[in-house]
């Protein structure tokens, strides 16, 4: 069911950008934003990891300067049939994780020195699984695109109004006008309903591959609380990318409606408690030790 709402989502995604190149240039102007979209996703295909990774100054990282987090990447990687990602440290004091990279054989899955500082081995482990399971699901490569066609739509709509878009429109400049502005929000909308779809489903398939669902729920409780008070400069600056972190590093999005990029915590914890009681482990005592 996740994969049915997501492949909509998207679809519906590359229908407005379409929308929007007739509505701005007609006929001529959809198929230029058909050759844009696709010239803008090859780009991102090859690219996104790491420019994202450059973006957040992250280091690569071996067995012999961070065995601990290698070791427990390496694990959960076997775990899922997976090839080892690459790994990288970022150093912010904030508690956070994503990955990248455009299939599994080319991934890479970043913690922050935050995390490693603030959580247990079993914790982290919950976590790296979550991220694994973004990557076995392919949701690096959908989220690379979905923010790709987001930025394009938004760009599309500002040329289109300053470079006679209004001629095409039926409504003149005043419709010119409602493109630029709701294109955008609308294409905003579908980008967080699709990482809102995607999170819910990296859960569980973290909780899969790790066996506990309550090192994640512990984890994301811990991650969540940190993270309210401790900023991820970076991330501010550059708020296309929060929806790659396992929490929300921005400031200014805590409730479950159409405008978070991530579900509510308390919802995902919960969701993961009965994941938890699925398997038959008990839902309120201390999830047992890594190893």
């Amino acid at each position: 069911m996740n994969s049915l709402r997501t492949g909509i989502l998207m679809a519906a995604m590359t229908g407005l950008f379409l929308a929007v190149g007739f509505l701005l240039g007609g006929t001529g102007g959809m198929v230029i934003a058909f050759l844009v979209a696709v010239a803008m996703n090859a780009f991102a295909y090859w690219n996104a990891d790491k420019m994202v990774l450059r973006l957040y100054k992250a280091q690569p990282v071996d067995k012999s300067s961070a065995p601990a987090l290698v070791g427990i990447v390496e694990q959960l990687a076997d775990n899922a049939g997976l090839p080892m990602p690459r790994v990288y440290i970022i150093d912010d004091p904030q508690p956070n994780a994503f990955a990248t990279g455009r299939n599994p054989e080319n991934a890479a899955v970043a913690a922050t020195t935050g995390l490693l500082k603030r959580l247990s081995a079993e914790e982290v482990a919950g976590v790296m699984a979550h991220e694994l399971a973004h990557i076995r699901n392919r949701d690096t490569l959908t989220m690379t695109i979905t923010a790709t066609i987001a930025g394009a739509i938004s760009m599309l709509a500002n040329f289109g109004l300053f470079f006679g878009g209004s001629r095409n429109n039926p409504l003149g400049i005043f419709g010119a006008i409602l493109v630029m502005i709701l294109a955008p929000l609308a294409a905003g909308l579908v980008q967080m309903a699709i990482s809102r779809t995607r999170e819910y489903a990296a859960d569980r398939g973290g909780a899969e591959i790790s066996g506990q669902p309550l090192w994640l729920a512990s984890a994301l409780e811990k991650i969540d609380r940190a993270a309210r008070g401790i900023d991820n400069h970076t991330a501010e600056g550059n708020p296309a990318t929060a929806h790659m972190f396992i929490i929300n590093p921005l400031h200014s999005q805590q409730v479950d409606n159409l405008f978070t990029t991530h579900p509510r915590t308390e919802n995902r914890i919960q969701r993961l408690r009965q994941i938890a009681a699925e398997m038959g482990q008990a839902t309120e005592s201390s999830p047992r030790p890594w190893g």
